[in-house]
């Protein structure tokens, strides 16, 4: 029996059988969705998590946000004004915001957030390399005092992708920003109910009477942000099969990520829709830790990027059905501005298992251990880290396959420590395309090293000429520094992609109005 067999074959005995126990409050007071993973990280400053993030837009509100065009919008921010030499920006808050403990809005607490959060986002770091002050000239008026000028910066604010500029208070946001805050208190639609949070089973959010959405139509993360439903439960069910019959019995109204593999399924049930929410796409990627051996070595890590086989990773988690996935080695995503295949030399050299067998042993690897932290809960990520981990012991390598949920990936890859002492040498992931889009916003090119996303990839002339990109004005030039950057990157492997896809959701009929965006957002979501 072969794993799609094996796979619908379990789905439908679950279905036929004792479906999982969910409580059912009634249907037009509660939505019950089920996340791609469990949540595990509570501070979306402090993790970049897409799981995180989610759960950020449910409980905390930005200044501005990026409409169905990439174009900023006010937020929580009535407008802006700008001084002659673009150097001093005042944004004014709209009246009426109140956080979820019943204080006001102000001006310090967004400062104070831009502030911590500049410090762990890679567009955030950025900007805060020219920013001379985050400050308040009034309560409902912040001011940002620039170095120079940075035309970009309402693009910063409005990022939509990890890590979101959310806003706190100020109490918490003077949280360092490499611990998470104590407290999860936001001012959007959504309440976090601490009390029912019980990790690996259930996230309950309650509706935010207080909340005034904006009177526009929701278009991504911005707009109106109506919350319908009083009470949001997310239900953990790392079993895809079991996720689908709750889905197919009606115990749960939307799951986030069914398996490609149950998708036919699904389909065949009249009260089962299924939609592509993020149009953009995603990236899959494989991180390796630039500071540690033995991927400290650039001809290590050119090895590996020589064993990977993008149709093979890609089948692991998506299956055959090439509608939904494509062979994308840009670290930039395909189809985008800036996501042209001109590839470095390296970078066009074909890919396989002797080539790269022949690479490692040119390099001089000594038997380092390579430890691949891997969640088993994660049906997007997990195959990933078990086929990296055959291919690299195929190719020669003293490979340790350390098999977690993605709670603990989460946990363990913020770690710097050699492996010996609980750190890590690869992990997987995915991300929006819309986070990978420019030199701006993506991590996977930036060479910060220390200070930079997890992986830590160490590049002075990466860093130098991602500020020419930002300094240049005229198109041409930014597509041929991007494209500097990208071969630079590609050739450094400071990120490995493994393919460019699509995510299918599966939701019962008898709910409505799943808005679009890079993942899926609470609001606009309603009874059918």
């Amino acid at each position: 029996m072969d794993r799609r067999t094996l796979l619908q074959g379990a789905a439908a005995a679950a279905f036929a059988s004792a479906a999982p126990a969910i409580a059912q409050p009634a249907r037009t007071a509660t939505l019950r969705f089920v996340p791609q993973a469990n949540l595990t990280a509570l501070d979306p400053i402090w993790t970049s998590a897409i799981v995180t993030q989610m759960h950020g837009y449910h409980v905390y509100d930005t200044l501005y946000a990026v409409d169905g065009n990439q174009q900023p919008k006010p937020q929580m921010a009535q407008g802006h004004s700008v001084s002659p030499d673009f150097r001093v920006w005042h944004i004014r808050l709209r009246e009426g915001l109140r956080f979820h403990d019943g204080e006001p809005v102000r001006a310090q607490d967004c400062a104070a957030s831009l502030e911590r959060w500049a410090k762990r986002d890679p567009f955030g770091q950025i900007l805060a390399a020219v920013v001379d002050r985050w400050g308040a000239s009034d309560d409902r008026t912040i001011e940002i005092r620039l170095k120079r000028p940075f035309p970009l910066l309402l693009d910063a604010l409005a990022k939509p992708d990890a890590n979101v500029p959310f806003v706190m208070p100020e109490r918490l946001a003077r949280t360092d920003a490499n611990t998470q805050v104590s407290e999860v208190v936001g001012s959007g639609p959504y309440r976090f109910v601490r009390d029912e949070f019980v990790s690996g089973s259930r996230v309950v959010y309650a509706k935010n009477d207080a909340y005034v959405p904006r009177q526009e139509p929701s278009d991504w993360a911005s707009g109106g942000k109506v919350a319908y439903f009083p009470r949001i439960e997310w239900h953990i069910l790392p079993d895809p099969a079991t996720a689908s019959a709750a889905l197919q019995s009606g115990e749960v109204d939307w799951v986030e990520q069914p398996l490609s593999d149950l998708i036919p399924t699904l389909q065949r049930n009249r009260n089962i829709a299924i939609d592509i929410l993020n149009p953009a796409g995603l990236l899959s990627i494989m991180r390796l830790n630039h500071l540690q051996a033995p991927f400290n070595d650039v001809k290590v890590r050119q090895a590996v990027a020589l064993s990977v086989d993008q149709p093979e990773y890609m089948q692991a988690t998506l299956g055959s059905d090439r509608s939904v996935w494509r062979e994308c080695r840009s670290l930039f995503p395909c189809g985008t501005p800036f996501g042209v295949e001109d590839l470095s030399e390296f970078n066009r050299a074909p890919r396989s298992l002797d080539r790269a067998r022949a690479a490692l042993q040119a390099s001089g690897y000594k038997g380092e251990k390579v430890v691949i932290i891997n969640p088993t809960d994660f049906p997007l990520i997990g195959p990933h880290g078990q086929l990296t981990a055959d291919r690299l012991r195929r190719i020669g390598m003293n490979v340790e396959l350390a098999e977690t949920d993605w709670g603990t990936v989460v946990q363990r890859r913020v770690r710097k420590e050699p492996v010996e002492q609980g750190g890590w040498s690869i992990f997987h992931t995915y991300g929006s395309s819309l986070a990978y889009l420019n030199p701006a916003v993506s991590s996977l090119v930036k060479g910060p090293g220390a200070n930079g996303w997890f992986g830590w990839y160490t590049s002075p002339r990466a860093e130098e000429l991602i500020q020419a990109w930002l300094d240049a004005g005229e198109p041409d030039r930014q597509r041929s520094l991007a494209n500097e950057i990208n071969k630079l990157a590609q050739d450094d492997v400071a990120t490995i992609p493994l393919g460019q896809f699509y995510i299918r959701t599966a939701h019962r009929r008898s709910i409505t109005g799943l808005a679009k965006g890079s993942m899926p957002y609470p609001w606009g979501v309603r009874p059918a």
